[in-house]
């Protein structure tokens, strides 16, 4: 069962202005699922929705398969969040910023100490928090949102401003909650080369609209099509000139002149003709759309 599912979710801010039209997300329970899209495609109105901090207006939303609408305290119980920028009490400590949200939650004192080393923390508790730096600001709030032990987790750009080290230091931070701690994550990003690494499942959201839903090996077998064939030559100019003369559509792009996909003897035969040639053939490799790649073409851009 999806730990979070909408159906058919619809809103507007206006008559004029649909934001989301008929978004039926599912999220597999124990997965990482990355919410992709560009900037005002909806991907925040959608995480407000789903945590209630927008009024619904159409379509269901159900999180461990409980209406929210019905349930929405219970279900918020289980919930953790961080949306948009980290929303701390500078002058206060990180750990007097926990014990203010261990006090709501009333959950053990030593869920405090469990949380900091959590995220890497433990040291610097004591410490204000206006010193800290972005990321450890970041690492502070995920903290705050794991103190009362949520089975699900629901990050909006949790990495935005961070530099590469700080990126690389949330990325393991998420899968070790993943992994050893069973917490199911919603992360929302425009890092696409970032989350190609961590997540197992994504949604890709464009103008309100979402355009694919599913596994990443979904989404690679699905661009099977636009495996490519690359060859390096030292002179890729005569190369592609040698291609074309065969009826084989042939384009120089960056790294080498590509070619579609073809069947191995087919690519034995076109070494063979290369050499024969007096061409140097480099490399002769297979060459398939990273994340980025995908998502722009599936944007139009």
């Amino acid at each position: 069962m999806p730990c979070l599912e909408t159906d058919h979710l619809v809103y507007r801010y206006s008559t004029a202005e649909t934001v989301l039209s008929d978004i039926s997300l599912r999220v597999p329970t124990g997965s990482i699922y990355g919410f992709l899209g560009p900037n005002g495609a909806g991907k925040t109105t959608t995480l407000r929705l789903i945590l209630g901090l927008l009024k619904h207006q159409q379509g269901e939303i159900r999180v461990f398969g409980r209406s929210l609408h019905r349930h929405r305290l219970d279900i918020l119980r289980k919930v953790g969040s961080l949306i948009e920028s980290p929303s701390v009490y500078g002058h206060l400590s990180a750990r007097d910023n926990l014990r203010i949200l261990q006090l709501v939650h009333r959950c053990p004192p030593q869920r405090i100490d469990a949380v900091l080393q959590l995220v890497d923390l433990q040291r610097a508790g004591l410490k204000r928090v206006s010193g800290f730096s972005l990321g450890m600001k970041q690492r502070l709030s995920i903290a705050m949102a794991l103190l009362h032990e949520p089975s699900l987790l629901i990050l909006d750009e949790p990495t935005n401003g961070l530099d590469p080290n700080g990126i690389l230091e949330m990325r393991e931070l998420l899968c070790r909650l993943n992994a050893q701690h069973g917490v199911s994550i919603l992360i929302s990003s425009h890092l696409l080369a970032e989350i190609e690494k961590l997540v197992s499942h994504i949604g890709i959201l464009d103008k309100g609209r979402l355009l694919f839903q599913g596994s990443m090996d979904e989404l690679q077998a699905r661009q099977q099509q636009n495996l490519r064939i690359r060859i390096c030559t030292d002179d890729d100019a005569r190369a592609i000139e040698l291609l074309r003369s065969r009826q084989l559509p042939a384009e120089m792009l960056a790294g080498g002149l590509h070619i579609p996909q073809q069947p191995e003897p087919q690519i034995a035969a076109l070494n063979r003709l290369l050499v024969n040639e007096g061409l140097a053939v480099y490399e002769i490799t297979p060459v398939q759309d990273d994340l980025e790649s995908i998502f722009m073409k599936m944007i139009g851009n």
